[in-house]
């Protein structure tokens, strides 16, 4: 196995070794490698295929911006993530990869046979080819292209690592690590501020870590790293995070950031998360994320062994990898030639350095002749050849007079390119920072921004390392000068503009290595009318990729405004949008997975209700018992029992899930009346009243019951899944529409607990525990509320009832009703006490017809169609939802109303959702004139019973109507929807 490890050269230690596998094969690598340095240190120079055509790809860059060297990467026991960077997962023993998109290999790929018939898959093909037969899309098509250019697999099993996140808040946030970042949470964490500093890489320096031979101040640029990343550890308002990337700029200098905890851990501790999710708010966002290297476009550019210089330079200064042995370079920038002097100081033969320009800076040729390296000037690269890896190259001069234009080849076993440098400026697009077009460098930079943020370094075009260090410095509120020496960057300054005529004049010129977009493509968009840069990204997919065009962008925004006769600035730039780089969904979801991502509320009773065998139903988030069946029971037989139980005697109902809110203030009556339809200003403490509240559209919103405790206030209640948007609705209307009104709002429903006892024995069962109030129908008439205890505790007893027997609901602290509960339950054997689930509930409110918001309405429904006209007060001032109740189409006569149904088959419940028509005898499409709501089987009455929404329903009364069911059209008698004690007379007793 061949090794291209520099002795004397990288930051591992040679003496720490550990052991990779790739494809089934073992590698030896070094701590501190990641996959793509120890791969490449093994000559291991392919490592996949491309996602459209299948060609042999290699690894470009050294960084995020990778485009080709993704990996399936295996952590064990079912943890397998695709499309992870080789450039930036580091290493640990028994690290396991594997390539993606080649079959059976990466050497042999069997889907290579799509590059030779690459011409029938040009940009927009798929749009072109498979729009008919459409029948053909679902079957053929899109399996094949699935199959063929899918990236990883996608995993198969339960996730199993833990993830977690946080919040955090300082005065100053740098994102990025390099001289500039260091230089600004050096200078904000002395003048005493809070400062959080972010960088993605394992460890913080930047380009410095690339950067052996520079001094900064007297030190080596790895001592100076050392040396301020020690002082800003020692500091108590400084916080480092290494493995961290910033995806997202949101409103207000809101970043949220992802820290990867244990992907470069051999044995992570039990319990350890696998990533957190930092969401952090800070003062002031200091942008230090630097600037991606450009690869130039010409003809076979994607082989493996082409490369970026700066990533060829880092991965010898800082991983102690050579490249190559035979290098050529193309490039438009000065700063390919650093790398070419490092690369050929480590031994490599550098053949020739193209480039383009014409105006080469005299020391740069000066430090190339002392090193036998031929340079170029206005030469191009204009193909390459070599299979698995590139081994040659062709070139010429761009001069088509010279006597040297005509086309000459040269061996290579490398080849570095560099197109100049794109500041990385897309937090400050996610912050809607403006962006302007600078010529000389060829890229945007950042321009003006509504936030407190400043951009300093490689993103702000800085073009040394000492100019990156004082703008980083000053943005950090300091004024110390830097001397930095570095003889590799004399005369290297960053200034190259946008060159397109790098050769790409034959074969496939590569824009977007990940999604195989060429430059034909995007002149193919442009001829076929795509002016915006937006949709020539679309149509081409160019920077559509994992990558998001990192390395693809400018050079696609090059050759469309070329090809469209304007300037780069007239074209445009697409749109940044979070996250940054690719992050999992489950660092986003956090704690929210599994058992924890909708936790189940249970109500105080839970416990006890699970131990009597109770069935359970999810109700909004909560768990409620459903029925509580008894030995040979189904759920026909205990719902039965249970009605029969509270029509005969007295039940039991766990209440404690409704929406509890209280409404207290000197205007709490008046916030009352414009939020509910009822009036609330003569309710007189200690009585309650049913309240309807309405969206602005005019339809029901919520209801429940309202008890005033005193002229200031107010328990409400709601329905158990209303409660968060009742409260959410209130917050809103009293902050922003009534901010003048003096109340406070707030939820009690975790601080009560409910118990609801209903049936004719109700006050015999409470009365022997109740203190401090009378239970006399006359001094507690139905819908009345008192204060006093029951067994002992503090209790807000009301009279009211949703069942049509006598009832009382008994609110007591939620921690105390296991015991008021068993304490009732043990006096209710004398009585012919039941515990009854949600089921009987809906039995019995359906018998009196008591409607329940979400089932017998839908987001359509009024109150006059339900029959609640007699809870809008009309004559009061203005209440939500009231101007809406004139429009036309909710006054009109052909509306819905709510009805009774009986079967004519006394034994047949009809199915709810079931449509209604007046006749079955009619052509497809019927005229449905409305569908069943809710429908039970009766024990009480000893028939089914069901309530409808109907067209001029109540003017149906005595009219026989047919409903759909699985035997087909079934007879229905229309009524009125009290089907139990009509006149109220069990509830007044």
């Amino acid at each position: 196995m061949t090794s291209s490890r520099i002795p004397g050269y990288g930051r591992p230690d040679p003496s720490k070794t550990v052991t990779i596998s790739y494809n089934g094969k073992a590698y030896p690598a070094l701590t501190c490698d990641t996959v793509a340095s120890a791969l490449l240190a093994n000559d291991v120079q392919l490592i996949g295929r491309s996602f459209k055509y299948h060609r042999p790809r290699g690894f470009v860059s050294a960084g995020c911006e990778e485009p080709n060297g993704l990996f399936v990467f295996d952590r064990g026991k079912g943890r397998v993530t695709s499309n992870v960077r080789g450039t930036t997962l580091e290493v640990f023993d028994g690290l396991t990869v594997k390539s993606q998109n080649a079959w059976p290999s990466p050497r042999f790929d069997l889907a290579a046979v799509n590059d030779v018939l690459s011409p029938l898959f040009p940009a927009g093909f798929y749009n072109k080819t498979f729009m008919w037969p459409r029948s053909f899309w679902e079957k053929l098509y899109e399996p094949a292209i699935r199959r063929l250019a899918g990236l990883g697999p996608a995993p198969k099993d339960l996730d199993p690592d833990s993830y977690t996140s946080t919040y955090g808040h300082c005065e100053t946030l740098i994102v990025g690590g390099g001289p500039a970042g260091l230089a600004a949470a050096l200078a904000a964490s002395e003048a005493g501020e809070r400062v959080i500093l972010a960088d993605e890489q394992g460890e913080l320096g930047g380009c410095l870590l690339s950067m052996p031979h520079a001094e900064i101040d007297g030190l080596k640029a790895w001592a100076w790293v050392q040396d301020v990343v020690s002082n800003l550890q020692r500091k108590q308002n400084v916080t480092l995070l290494s493995r961290t990337t910033a995806i997202g700029h949101y409103h207000d200098n809101f970043v949220g950031l992802v820290e990867r905890l244990t992907d470069h851990v051999v044995q992570p501790e039990s319990g350890m998360p696998r990533e957190r999710l930092h969401r952090i708010r800070a003062r002031k966002v200091i942008m230090a994320t630097g600037a991606i290297e450009r690869p130039v476009v010409f003809s076979g550019n994607d082989r493996p062994g082409v490369m970026l210089a700066g990533a060829a330079r880092t991965y010898l200064n800082r991983y102690g990898v050579l490249v190559g042995r035979n290098i050529v370079i193309s490039t438009t920038h000065n700063s390919a030639y650093s790398a070419a002097f490092d690369l050929a100081d480590a031994g490599a033969r550098i053949a020739a350095i193209m480039d383009t320009r014409t105006d080469i800076a005299a020391p740069l040729l000066e430090e190339a002749a002392k090193r036998n390296i031929e340079v170029f000037p206005n030469h191009a690269i204009i193909g390459t050849r070599g299979r698995l890896r590139v081994k040659g190259i062709s070139f010429q001069s761009l001069n088509d007079t010279a006597a040297d234009s005509k086309e000459r080849s040269m061996d290579c076993d490398s080849l570095l390119m560099c197109g100049g440098w794109t500041p990385s400026v897309h937090l400050w697009s996610h912050a809607k920072g403006s962006l302007a077009w600078v010529e000389d460098i060829g890229a945007y930079v950042p321009d003006r921004v509504a936030e407190n943020i400043l951009a300093v370094g490689g993103c702000n075009a800085s073009k040394t390392v000492c100019e990156a260090l004082q703008q980083g410095d000053v943005a950090g509120g300091g004024s110390a000068d830097f001397i930095v020496v570095d003889q590799r960057e004399t005369n290297c300054d960053r200034d190259a503009g946008l060159t397109m005529d790098c050769g790409a004049r034959g074969g496939k010129a590569f824009v977007d290595f990940q999604n195989d977009v060429t430059d034909k493509d995007i002149q193919l968009a442009v001829r076929e009318g795509f002016k915006s840069i937006e949709h020539v990204k679309r149509y081409t997919t160019n920077g559509m990729a994992t990558d998001q065009g990192k390395t693809s962008n400018i050079n696609a925004l090059g050759i469309a405004a070329h090809n469209l006769g304007q300037s780069v600035s007239d074209v445009g730039l697409t749109t940044f949008r979070p996250p940054y780089t690719p992050t999992t969904f489950a660092a986003l979801v956090g704690h929210n997975a599994n058992h924890t991502f909708e936790p189940v509320r249970k109500a105080p009773m839970d416990a006890w209700a699970e131990a009597q065998g109770a069935v359970f139903e999810p109700v909004a988030l909560w768990r409620r018992a459903r029925y509580f069946p008894q030995p040979g029971e189904d759920m026909n037989a205990a719902v039965a029992r249970e009605c029969l139980a509270v029509r005969n005697a007295v039940g039991m109902f766990d209440a404690s899930t409704l929406g509890k809110i209280e409404v207290v203030g000197p205007d709490a009556a008046e916030f009352m009346n414009r939020i509910y339809t009822n009036s609330w200003s003569k309710l007189s403490p200690g009585r309650c009243r049913y309240g309807l509240m309405l969206h602005e559209d005019g339809y029901i919103f919520n209801d429940g019951v309202v008890a005033r405790l005193a002229e200031d206030r107010f328990h409400v209640t709601t329905t158990t899944g209303g409660a968060p948007r009742v409260l959410a609705k209130m917050e809103d209307y009293l902050q922003t529409e009534w901010p003048e009104l003096k109340l406070w709002l707030t939820s009690t429903t975790e601080q009560w607990g409910v118990i609801a006892v209903s049936g004719p024995n109700a006050r015999a069962l409470i009365e022997p525990f109740v203190e401090d109030i009378d239970l006399s129908p006359s001094a507690f008439p139905h819908m009345a509320i008192r204060e006093g205890k029951i067994c002992g505790i503090e209790t807000r007893l009301f009279r009211v009832s949703f069942s049509g027997e006598l009832g009382y609901e008994v609110n007591i602290p939620s921690n105390r009703m296991q015991e008021v509960w068993t304490a009732l339950f043990a006096r209710g054997a004398q009585l012919g006490v039941s515990a009854y689930g949600t089921e009987t509930m809906h039995v019995l409110r359906a018998e009196k017809g008591f409607i329940i918001v979400g089932q017998e309405t839908d987001g359509t429904v009024t109150p006059d169609d339900v029959g609640l006209s007699w809870a809008v007060n009309a004559n009061k001032g203005d209440f939500v939802g009231k101007r809406s109740l004139d429009r036309p189409d909710l006054a009109c006569d052909r509306r819905k109303q709510l009805v009774g149904l009986e079967a004519v088959d006394p034994s047949l419940v009809l199915e709810e959702g079931a449509q209604i028509v007046l006749s079955p005898d009619q052509p497809v499409p019927m005229d449905m004139v409305g569908h069943v709501t809710s429908s039970y089987k009766s024990a009480c009455l000893d028939r089914s019973i069901a309530l409808a929404l109907m067209t001029k329903g109540r003017s149906l009364y005595g009219e026989t109507v047919y409903v759909s069911s699985k035997r087909g059209f079934v007879k229905a008698k229309v009524r009125d929807c009290v089907f139990y004690d009509p006149e109220g007379e069990r509830l007044n007793v």
